[in-house]
């Protein structure tokens, strides 16, 4: 009798303890579940922020490609009215470009010149349907996109400034412009691999400017028709030639073309500006980017100019 007892207690503390098992293997399903469900949250009130950026588009009424070109800037400058900042890259990166360029908007000491066709009303949509640039665009002015009317200067100027900075990068512009004065492609052609070295160009930035040059001069390049050619066709040609890559040629048809809504992904200065602007200094990444900006269309150059200015030195 004793013997059974024991057994039945035995046998009722086993059952306690699986059952007191089973109940903490429970809990800690229930613990996983909610922490799942947390991270669920706080990722999803992430995108719900970029999101409610995007909730109201505008229509695909983009401005004409090449319709609108505002009046050229005093002077030769290829991005007048902006300094491109490089960062620094190793040469050959990213196929010879500085592709995570941070090409930040400076104040132009220039006479004031007409603005693009479509600027004030592009800043009056952008200020209506995004939060942040209803604070931006009133806080700098009558500020605005000035381009260059000059293809050639403009891509060569790109060339050179690629992944050194700002002021390296105008140091050696002078010394090309002091060697090169007419700043066109055929002088370029003549002035030759030696003296373009000379000028403090690396062997392949003196490479790219040189085959640059000679697909102008031969004719390669449909220029004449860039103006009304969509931006992508535009990219896909100048992305042929040597040197050139996606930023810099979406650098062209801002700063150039003045097209009214590109997007340059691939800019350092972008990208900090919308995590500063929209996600308090967090990490951001290009869809995070994309979607934000997708409340800026027809008018994503516009609000990525404005980006760009808001990392200006306050």
């Amino acid at each position: 009798m004793a013997t059974a007892t024991k057994t039945q207690a035995k046998r009722s503390a086993s059952l306690t303890g699986a059952a007191g098992e089973a109940k903490r293997r429970a809990a800690r399903t229930d613990a996983l579940k909610a922490q799942q469900d947390d991270t669920v949250t706080v990722d999803g009130a992430k995108k719900a922020g970029a999101k409610a950026q995007a909730e109201h588009r505008a229509p695909n009424g983009a401005v004409k490609a090449g319709a609108a070109r505002p009046a050229r800037a005093k002077g030769n400058g290829a991005l007048d009215g902006a300094v491109p900042m490089t960062s620094a890259l190793p040469e050959g990166s990213a196929s010879g470009e500085g592709a995570q360029a941070l090409s930040v908007a400076a104040r132009s000491n220039e006479p004031e010149v007409a603005r693009p066709d479509y600027w004030d009303k592009a800043c009056a949509d952008l200020v209506k349907r995004d939060r942040i640039l209803k604070k931006l665009i009133p806080k700098f002015g009558p500020v605005h996109l000035m381009s260059s009317d000059d293809p050639f200067v403009t891509l060569a100027r790109s060339v050179v400034g690629q992944q050194i900075s700002t002021a390296a990068a105008q140091a050696l512009w002078q010394r090309v412009e002091s060697a090169c004065p007419k700043l066109v492609p055929q002088q370029f052609l003549k002035l030759g691999h030696e003296k373009l070295a000379a000028c403090g160009l690396s062997k392949r930035k003196t490479e790219y400017i040189l085959d640059l040059a000679q697909h102008f001069v031969s004719g390669a390049l449909h220029v004449g028709k860039w103006t009304s050619m969509d931006d992508e066709d535009v990219i896909a040609e100048l992305t042929a030639i040597r040197g050139i890559g996606r930023w810099t040629a979406e650098m062209f048809l801002i700063f150039n073309l003045a097209r009214p809504n590109v997007l340059p992904l691939d800019d350092l200065g972008l990208i900090q500006a919308i995590s500063v602007n929209y996600f308090s200094g967090e990490p951001v990444t290009r869809s995070e980017a994309r979607e934000v900006a997708a409340n800026w269309e027809p008018w994503r150059t516009v609000a990525t100019w404005y980006m760009w200015r808001s990392l200006e030195p306050s």
